[in-house]
């Protein structure tokens, strides 16, 4: 093995298996391009786009880690969400959480 050489496991990676998915229908009604990372709590993306924003809570993007989705203006998408994991705490980003996760 040389340095920078990577040692890969044999087979299919899985990503977020378990962890409770939705499909989501979103709309970004704004005149500028929304894009969105993959850790970002979907429920707190910019309010230019228009989806049922209470299904979102606790969940992001379903997407590689690093990877991120544009939102063109007026262009409509089905998207799929997953369910954070972790202790379920979002602090920061548009304040809109500020705690857990978990509603009740």
């Amino acid at each position: 093995m040389r340095p920078g050489d990577y040692v890969l496991k044999e087979g299919d990676i899985v990503c977020n298996e378990g962890k409770e998915t939705k499909r989501l229908s979103v709309v970004n009604t704004g005149d500028r391009p929304v894009q969105v990372g993959s850790h970002f709590h979907f429920y707190e993306i910019n309010t230019a786009v228009e989806f049922t924003r209470d299904e979102a809570f606790g969940f992001r993007l379903d997407i590689p880690a690093g990877s991120a989705v544009r939102f063109e203006p007026g262009d409509p998408k089905e998207i799929q969400l997953v369910a954070f994991g972790g202790e379920r705490r979002i602090y920061g980003l548009n304040y809109k959480t500020e705690g857990t996760l978990d509603r009740g």
